[in-house]
């Protein structure tokens, strides 16, 4: 099958500007054979969030709030997955930094994911995530998803892998400069593919790094964006590859562990 990631600049606070520029370039990763395409955390909104009015004032629920639906239609006028990342309003005011993921299968919506490690101000404005690592069954290939920061917890990764997961998509605002180097070793150690979409530009003195990056279970970068421009980079990917957890006729990356030992 063949994947795409949407490296794009979202416009602070401006939801329906986001929308354009997102559905423009899902059409391109559509038009050039992706079924599965990944856009940046918070794509939406932007990231720099200042108070929790400001999040209050774009955030959605989930399925039933805008953006879930935008990407829902656009996911079954197109043929396509979807997973995106998004600020979901949730009972009690609740706020989480979440992804969702919607296909052209039905309604469109098919689940999604809370951000379990949240990044310096994050703390200030959303709820750690409750619902576990999730692997959504897209019939095609099984997608974990993980949000930006998760990627620096090797748990996140492997737990997704373990949980069954052929692809890890990885919707990013990278502000440091680690996961385009450390994401091809999350794909190597775990035998997944894994396609992080960053953003690019600044918001209130962040830079965000760009370099999204798709790689494959062996470790090598099947693409890698710039660090300043708006893109779509759609690549093959061979899921036996990411089902095969053979090094050699006697190494298995999962049937070699041992658990026992890795208790404290």
């Amino acid at each position: 099958m063949k994947v795409a990631y949407v490296q794009m600049r979202p416009v602070f606070l401006e939801p329906e500007v986001n929308y354009s520029r997102a559905e423009e370039l899902i059409r391109i990763a559509a038009d050039r054979g992706a079924k599965l395409v990944v856009l940046p955390e918070l794509f939406d909104t932007g990231y720099n969030f200042r108070s929790r009015e400001e999040v209050e004032g774009v955030a959605g629920e989930i399925p039933d709030g805008p953006t879930t639906q935008f990407l829902m239609e656009l996911s079954r006028e197109l043929g396509v997955f979807i997973v995106a990342g998004t600020a979901e309003k949730y009972e009690r005011g609740r706020l989480y930094n979440s992804a969702v993921i919607t296909g052209p299968i039905g309604s469109g919506y098919i689940g999604k994911y809370r951000k379990i490690h949240l990044f310096y101000r994050e703390k200030l404005f959303f709820e750690p995530g409750d619902l576990g690592f999730r692997v959504f069954n897209i019939g095609i290939a099984k997608v974990g998803v993980m949000i930006c920061f998760d990627w620096f917890f090797p748990e996140s990764a492997r737990t997704l892998a373990l949980k069954g997961a052929d692809i890890i998509a990885h919707p990013s605002n990278l502000v440091m400069p680690y996961a385009p180097r450390a994401m091809p070793i999350r794909a190597l150690e775990n035998r997944v593919y894994t396609i992080t979409a960053n953003r690019v530009g600044e918001e209130f003195g962040l830079r965000f790094i760009g370099k999204s990056t798709i790689a494959s279970p062996e470790a090598e970068v099947l693409a890698m964006g710039s660090e300043d421009g708006e893109e779509v980079e759609v690549v093959e990917v061979d899921l036996s590859l990411a089902r095969n957890k053979r090094l050699n006729e006697m190494n298995d990356v999962f049937k070699d562990r041992r658990p026992e030992h890795y208790s404290l």
